[in-house]
């Protein structure tokens, strides 16, 4: 027996529902939101745990290109700073473009990066594949897909923020020592062969789960030379550069520091793995944190306590101190480096959050330089660590200075 099509009156309703459906499903605080959230968290692991990785193929790559190591280590220099450079141009392409057509750029760039890394025949090739495409795809995936989950969430928004951070943690924790066997079993060509398609497939997957956020459009949109000026953002800007400097000279000197106090090479790189960890834990908290204080003063204490940590670290007397600073200066990095974002949204909005944040992590890249840089020159100078150590402690105290002004609320 037949039945009688419905007529439009039937289509209709159904329309209607299915749009209320989708109204439901794209709220703020939805699993959509959650969705965002794990997207940024895969980004967030593929993209630290690749670039921190590299200190696992620096002897083999090293010995078969037969270079020094000031040329070996160009390899990661030069990865940070398009890295962090590009966040600024990424941010704003997916402000306008959409996150997932940026993301899914970035999964073919990184891929194809560390594929042609992979069969680089000579140490400049290498530069070009593997600066240029891990540094460029890494900031197409991870800075878009950040600043989303800001836009998905109203009640959640911290706890989300935090989690969705705590991807960079997890990737530095694991992807080393995964890169090393890989590295002992299939020699370093294979391993980056094996990270190129692994990065491809969980990028695929990041790009399939960025939407643009309900509050997108809502959202307070304020220009971008308008927040570069601004009081607040000039000031966050300082305290990230200082502060991050003392941070990467710490991670860049501290495991050769363990291991010429007779730390075995295993227990001096446990060191920065308790940083990775750690930070993993203060991540994920700040959502419980976050409710006990007001979140700009949780930042400013934050910053404080990557400063006090290095007090830790100076009057050296053995290795649990190391571990203790290494712990305390862990859990300072990772509630702050979560907070980032949500700080950046109470001042600035989230309507252009992608454009804000990149312009924001531009700091890095100066810090990246000038870490190392002025902190080697110091130790090598005075021939002793604890001026080094010195130096980051200036720069922590002088960080937290710089962001001690900023006060909730104000615009």
């Amino acid at each position: 027996m037949l039945r009688e099509p419905p007529n439009g009156q039937d289509y209709a309703k159904r329309a209607f529902r299915m749009t209320q459906d989708r109204a439901v499903a794209d709220t703020p605080d939805s699993l959509a939101g959650w969705l965002a959230a794990l997207s940024a968290f895969i980004a967030g692991f593929v993209a630290f745990g690749v670039m921190y990785s590299f200190g696992v193929f620096f002897t083999p790559m090293e010995a078969e290109f037969r270079t020094s190591r000031t040329a070996t280590s160009a390899f990661f220099a030069i990865t940070g700073m398009l890295f962090y450079f590009f966040g600024s141009v990424t941010g704003r392409l997916s402000d306008r473009f959409g996150p997932r057509r940026i993301v899914l750029a970035g999964a073919i760039i990184m891929a194809a990066g560390l594929a042609l890394t992979a069969a680089a025949p000579r140490m400049w090739v290498g530069y070009l594949t593997y600066g240029v495409g891990v540094g460029v795809g890494a900031s197409c995936a991870y800075i878009p897909t950040l600043a989303l989950v800001g836009g998905w969430f109203i009640r959640h928004r911290t706890t989300a923020l935090g989690l969705a951070a705590a991807g960079t943690g997890c990737g530095t924790l694991l992807m080393p020592p995964m890169a090393a066997v890989l590295i002992e079993a299939h020699g370093w060509r294979t391993a980056y062969a094996l990270f190129a398609a692994g990065s491809f497939l969980l990028l695929l997957g990041c790009a399939r789960l960025a939407r643009r956020p309900p509050l997108h459009r809502a959202g307070q949109v304020a220009e971008l030379r308008h927040v570069v000026r601004s009081r607040q953002f000039v000031l966050l800007y300082m305290s990230w550069v200082l502060a991050t400097t003392g941070l990467v000279a710490s991670m860049v000197f501290l495991p050769p520091f363990a291991h010429a106090a007779g730390a075995s090479p295993v227990a001096a790189s446990a060191l920065v793995s308790t940083i990775g960890g750690m930070s993993i834990l203060g991540r994920g908290g700040i959502g419980f944190i976050g409710r006990r204080m007001s979140l700009i003063r949780l930042y400013k204490l934050s910053v404080l306590v990557m400063a006090a940590s290095y007090l830790l670290w100076l009057p050296f007397t053995g290795y649990g101190w190391l571990m203790a600073f290494a712990a305390t200066l862990g859990l300072g990095y990772g509630v702050r480096i979560a907070l980032t974002p949500v700080v950046l949204i109470e001042f600035f909005g989230v309507g252009n959050l992608g454009s804000v944040l990149g312009m924001f992590f531009t700091a890095s890249s100066i810090s990246a330089v000038c870490g190392p840089l002025v902190a080697g020159l110091i130790i090598d100078r005075t021939g002793s660590y604890q001026w080094g150590v010195a130096f980051a402690l200036v720069m922590g105290i002088l960080g937290f200075i710089a962001v001690a002004p900023l006060r909730p609320g104000a615009r």
